[in-house]
């Protein structure tokens, strides 16, 4: 499964790539950033050998792309800013398969099994496990505390954004149109590229003189910041999106969600090196064990 495992990877560079972006700019303009480069790939693609616009998925996948791309990843950048990446994203992607299974059984009818209540329960305890404070993190607990509200916003709209694209697969097929899925991922991301511009217009329409406490205040900041813009747009919206639909149409989806659950695990290393973050040992079992939990509800 190479296709699953280049997700994994490009997955937790895009969420180190974000980190990075997301100090240098700010979380708006740093998702504003990505979205924006990320929807000129996927049009490039989607109006050449793709669908283009149209079909009658694209009210299921702009709704996807509002509540995913749009809601989820604007709390996601916020979260990164407060607790980092890799917290962020262990929030987001093992809080997210239980949310998101909870909401198909109330909302198409997909009942949970005992097993996958056990393999949910199991994330959440996992998850607490790893976010307890660290002591030798110079967080305010006002902040951590923010920090994972966040996160768990970001995992509702991963885990509602994906019953919606479900949701606009099934309409697809019931009515005999195909869309393949970079055509699907540019018709999701321009919902969430029009609920993050409006949202950051807002907010420097409301903005007092006083400066943005949201990223740090250095002299001409996009000098440092747009190769970690690049980057985060190609590894997460373009080439990891991409990357795992090619997994999903070739493998089982069980296997391929179960592969892309260890992104938390994945981003260690790469925390590790670039930003100089030294996880606890409680932290590193609490985080093994949600992805445990993951990879488990993905196999059911």
């Amino acid at each position: 499964m190479i296709q699953a495992a280049i997700t994994t990877i490009l997955f937790a560079m895009s969420a180190v790539s974000a980190g990075r972006s997301t100090r240098l700019l700010g979380a708006g303009m740093a998702n504003l950033s990505r979205l924006t480069l990320a929807t000129v790939f996927l049009a490039l693609w989607a109006h050449t050998v793709g669908q283009g616009i149209g079909g009658v998925a694209l009210p299921w996948l702009l709704a996807s792309g509002v509540i995913g791309f749009g809601l989820g990843d604007l709390a996601l950048y916020a979260a990164y800013y407060r607790i980092g990446p890799r917290l962020a994203v262990l929030l987001c992607l093992c809080l997210a398969a239980p949310m998101g299974a909870v909401m198909e059984w109330a909302w198409l009818g997909t009942r949970l099994t005992p097993r996958e209540i056990l393999w949910s329960t199991m994330i959440l305890v996992g998850v607490f496990a790893a976010l307890v404070p660290d002591r030798r993190a110079p967080v305010a607990a006002s902040a951590w505390s923010l920090g994972i509200l966040l996160g768990t916003i970001a995992a509702f709209g991963q885990g509602s954004g994906a019953v919606l694209t479900r949701k606009a697969f099934d309409a697809a097929q019931h009515a005999g149109q195909h869309i393949d899925g970079a055509t699907a991922a540019y018709q999701r991301i321009l919902g969430g590229l029009l609920l993050t511009a409006a949202v950051l217009f807002i907010g420097h329409w409301r903005k007092s003189s006083a400066a943005s406490t949201e990223g740090a205040a250095i002299d001409h900041p996009w000098r440092h910041a747009w190769p970690w813009v690049l980057a985060n747009a190609l590894a997460g919206p373009a080439l990891g999106v991409a990357c795992f639909q090619w997994a999903l149409a070739v493998a089982p989806t069980g296997i391929v969600l179960s592969i892309v659950a260890v992104t938390p695990l994945v981003v260690i290393p790469f925390t590790m090196v670039l930003e100089g973050e030294r996880p606890t040992l409680r932290s590193l079992i609490g985080g093994a064990v949600a992805v445990v939990g993951a990879v488990a509800l993905a196999y059911e």
